[in-house]
């Protein structure tokens, strides 16, 4: 499939995208259109290749400044002062023998755990079912960049990527924003049981704890700070299984770090998702992906997929959506007053609706 021409980090909003799931058969997705979706195939954002991984990583690196995880993010020289996710790659090289002259075999994962030595890092990799592993040109890595789409949408975190905030609402969104920062969003620490929180094997482990506020104590189901399990009880939070010694787990500083996961266990609550890059928020004792969780606080609109922060919108069936975007998917005549036919979430009028069972 034809990828986005890209000027610089900035896509060019003129040019249609042909959709990953199509096989570019339909005209492809408009950037610029505010339902997200493709205009002929109806398929969503995450269906189309819309990013750079420039893009994606000046993105995550927008979502980590300004919190305790900004240890993660760097400025790029020369850049325009927005700082920048340090995705940890990884390459492995294994030798290979079969043949007359040694060659080498280089396998390199777009995204790893930062600061674990290699070994460890390759029995996370190998915790976590193989399609799921981002490893660069296959299935898994493609898995990845879509959860990225799916989980952390840029218009969750940004005001100026919304076209669904009304005058006066931009402040409400900034502040919404600062506040899950500050009490929801967290980053998974890879270790091994019972050595999260000092080092644990992460080089970075020390200099990111100078930067977590101990000001509040991780969310607990007593009410009370918890102590780690004593060695041989640990047992994952999801499945209940005893949690072998030598194996690395998933910690989330929020939860506590008598707390830990299975690699494979590390979900959203509410999709079962895995957590792309680790990145989770913390609600109700629970890991929420960033999508379900500001879908948590404020109803999304079904239309353009943003987070609605006026009072007054419209509902339908479980649905929301803003007023100006309760409209017929088709021919987009504005529904509100109107007879309309609502089919999962596809709203149409009842003109369109006919048409599509001929």
């Amino acid at each position: 499939p034809a990828l986005l021409q890209m000027s610089g980090s900035q896509p060019q909003l003129g040019r249609a995208v042909p959709c990953l799931r199509c096989r570019g058969t339909c005209t492809g997705f408009e950037p610029h259109s505010w339902r997200k979706i493709c205009k002929s195939c109806k398929c969503s954002q995450e269906e189309h290749s819309l990013s750079s991984e420039l893009e994606d990583d000046r993105k995550i690196g927008r979502l980590l400044a300004d919190s305790k995880y900004s240890t993660l993010t760097a400025r790029l020289k020369g850049g325009d002062g927005v700082r920048i996710y340090k995705r940890n790659r990884m390459i492995v090289t294994n030798p290979n023998i079969s043949g007359k002259d040694p060659t080498f075999d280089t396998i390199t994962y777009e995204w790893a755990p930062p600061g674990l030595a290699q070994k460890l890092a390759m029995q996370y990799m190998e915790l976590i079912p193989k399609e799921l592993q981002p490893v660069a040109g296959t299935d898994g890595a493609l898995h990845r960049r879509r959860r990225l789409t799916r989980q952390l949408p840029l218009y969750d975190q940004d005001p100026a990527q919304c076209r669904g905030l009304a005058e006066g609402e931009h402040r409400l969104m900034e502040e919404f924003v600062k506040k899950y920062k500050a009490e929801a969003l967290g980053v998974g620490e890879v270790a091994l049981p019972g050595q999260a929180g000092s080092g644990g094997g992460k080089d970075e482990g020390k200099a990111q704890d100078k930067n977590i506020e101990s000001s509040k104590p991780p969310e607990s189901t007593n009410g009370a700070l918890e102590s780690a399990p004593a060695a041989g009880h640990y047992r994952c939070e999801t499945c209940k299984q005893a949690v072998p010694g030598d194996c690395p787990v998933v910690y989330a500083e929020r939860a506590g770090y008598s707390r830990q996961w299975h690699p494979a266990c590390f979900v959203c609550c509410r999709c079962s998702e895995p957590l792309v890059d680790l990145i989770y928020f913390w609600k109700g004792g629970a890991a929420w992906c960033g999508r379900h969780y500001c879908e948590s606080l404020r109803p999304r609109c079904a239309g353009c997929d943003e987070i609605i922060f006026s009072e007054d919108y419209q509902q339908a069936e479980g649905l929301a959506w803003h007023k100006k975007h309760f409209a017929c998917l088709e021919c987009e005549t504005p529904l509100t007053g109107k007879p309309f036919v609502l089919a999962n979430t596809s709203l149409l009028c009842t003109i369109c609706s006919q048409s599509k069972r001929l």
